[in-house]
């Protein structure tokens, strides 16, 4: 039987530079591969059933990234998918996050992007924060983003996570919830 195996390194001041080796049957492994890629294909079969039940000229194709699967989707009907800020896009991406999403590890997720929506999302999402920021820096007043789902605000608390001079914050419930942008409060304060 084939074995694979992570090693950490830690450092304790008392004790110095431990190894600890995790050990499991190379089999345990693959069948975690091969269970994530089922669900992968399960994700891509139901979204490409959801369009052809609706008659819809779209095409799912699944593919493994770095949060999980990507779930690229292309064809004539794309831009219904996109109209109002990509609302049908993220209603199908909560449907197969809730139908396949606790078949992933921890931490990853099924993403659908049509026509690199996403992408271009998330970039002018860090164009937004970066404006938020200039402005609270000139202004030293906070500023309030409108309503944003969980992952678009994650985007704005990352893209300023490194910025030693403000401090973010989701406020409010529901789909009214919001991100603040403030200037960070010094220790003397």
């Amino acid at each position: 039987m084939g074995w694979s195996g992570l090693l950490k390194l830690t450092h304790d001041p008392r004790v110095g530079v431990r190894a600890v080796v995790t050990l499991r049957p190379a089999a345990v492994q693959s069948a975690a591969i091969n269970l994530m890629q089922e669900t992968f294909t399960k994700a891509e079969e139901l979204a490409n059933a959801i369009f052809r039940g609706a008659h819809l000229d779209l095409q799912a194709k699944a593919a493994e990234f770095e949060q999980g699967c990507l779930l690229s989707i292309d064809g004539a009907d794309n831009g219904l998918l996109l109209n109002q800020g990509g609302e049908l896009l993220d209603a199908l991406q909560q449907i197969l996050n809730q139908a396949f999403g606790r078949d992933l590890p921890k931490g990853q997720r099924i993403v659908c992007d049509a026509d690199n929506f996403r992408a271009a999302r998330e970039a002018e999402l860090r164009a937004m924060a970066q404006h938020a920021a200039r402005q609270v820096r000139e202004t030293s007043a906070a500023f309030v983003f409108g309503p944003m789902d969980s992952n678009e605000r994650r985007v704005i608390h990352l893209t300023l996570a490194e910025e030693a001079d403000l401090h973010t914050e989701s406020i409010g419930d529901g789909h009214a919830r919001r991100l603040r942008v403030s200037p960070k409060l010094s220790a003397g304060n």
